[in-house]
């Protein structure tokens, strides 16, 4: 079977976890209210902490199969939510009824860096490197 490298799923494990505790900084700490397309991302980031951490214990082929499945869908949320914030798309097409409206902007580093970009780039990121780990990059050496 084709396994995707430890090293991979290591450095798959550490973009998760670091946009799993950086939304709950957000959140806890800096007492952030998460609008409802932030909880669909958050929904698809913090399983793949878990499903990477499995990985590395129990390296298996159906890993890749798990976490791609979550990264994509993440990623969709992401970057719909991204369209809304640059004012691509409409307010009106937006599922926050209730609440927090989805084009809050909380931060906004560098006049484009706001929560939602971190989310699309973190998913991006892991999407990439699990293409690159199924492509047998970083193999494990035995």
């Amino acid at each position: 079977m084709n396994t995707v490298s430890s090293k991979i799923i290591f450095l798959s494990f550490l973009v998760s976890l670091f946009a799993t505790f950086g939304s709950l900084f957000f959140s806890e700490v800096m007492e952030f209210i998460p609008c409802t397309m932030c909880w669909y991302q958050r929904i698809f980031m913090y399983p793949l902490v878990f499903i990477f951490l499995v990985g590395l214990l129990y390296p298996d082929d159906k890993t890749f199969k798990y976490s791609i499945v979550l990264a994509i869908l993440g990623w969709i949320f992401a970057f719909y939510h991204n369209l809304l914030m640059f004012k691509i798309i409409s307010e009106d097409l937006v599922p926050c009824v209730q609440g927090v409206p989805c084009s809050t902007e909380y931060i906004n580093w560098f006049g484009f860096i706001t929560i939602p970009f971190l989310s699309l780039m973190a998913f991006s990121l892991i999407i990439i490197l699990l293409i690159l780990g199924k492509k047998g990059f970083l193999k494990d050496e035995k």
